[in-house]
């Protein structure tokens, strides 16, 4: 069953975890074509190094992310890539967001190793696995939908800048960070503005937190 040419990334903080992943995969994958990232900076830089990826494994809570940014970043700088969201949260709310922002699966953290090669399998044929106990019907409310669909036409570099804006970060910070000009954020601030039709960073950091109200305990900031 190995096969060579499957190239996969495995994006997660921790490195217990990600080693539990590659045993999974293994067998599924050659071991070479195994890359991981223990941060979203990390995995970024991976994936701008070039070279195709088969597959992206994702957690959802790991440094330099909150709640599904680090999803929606994934999904709008490489629309072709596969996510699969691999979380301790399983909520079926949490799943059926994950999906609703384009993820090709989901699989809880408390997974047996068997399952999970079964799940990946299924997603690298071109699948989509979900835990089979979870109804996906539930669907969002008509604001959050709505909410969520603004926020999908945000470009890469908008989902940083709002990600950024959402830890408290000023325009002059974000530039340094992103290695652009300070006007170049503010072109960046009044597009999100636009596109999630608010009037101010205020409203545009409140909307992007009305999509992980309830399921992400706000982590105290350490700076």
């Amino acid at each position: 069953m190995s096969d060579p040419k499957y190239r996969l990334l495995i994006a997660d903080d921790h490195p217990l975890f990600r080693g539990a992943l590659r045993e999974a995969v293994v067998g599924l994958i050659d071991r070479g074509n195994i890359a991981e990232a223990g941060t979203f900076e990390e995995m970024s830089k991976l994936l701008d190094k070039g070279g195709e990826v088969d597959l992206i494994l994702l957690d959802l809570s790991m440094p330099g992310v909150r709640g599904f940014s680090g999803l929606m970043f994934l999904r709008a700088q490489y629309p072709s890539v596969p996510v699969v969201v691999v979380s301790a949260n399983d909520d079926p709310s949490v799943i059926r967001r994950c999906m609703d922002f384009g993820a090709s699966g989901f699989i809880p953290k408390t997974l047996g190793v068997e399952q999970m090669r079964d799940a990946i399998k299924r997603v690298l044929g071109g699948g989509v696995w979900t835990p089979p106990d979870v109804d996906l019907a539930g669907g969002s409310d008509a604001e959050s939908a709505a909410l969520m669909a603004r926020l999908a036409t945000l470009t890469p570099q908008q989902v940083r800048v709002l990600m950024m804006l959402s830890e408290g970060m000023l325009n002059k910070q974000i530039a340094y960070e992103l290695s652009v000009s300070e006007a170049t954020v503010k072109a960046h601030v009044s597009a999100i503005l636009q596109k999630l039709g608010v009037d101010s960073r205020t409203q545009a950091v409140i909307a992007a937190a009305k999509i992980e109200l309830g399921q992400w305990p706000q982590a105290a900031n350490s700076h």
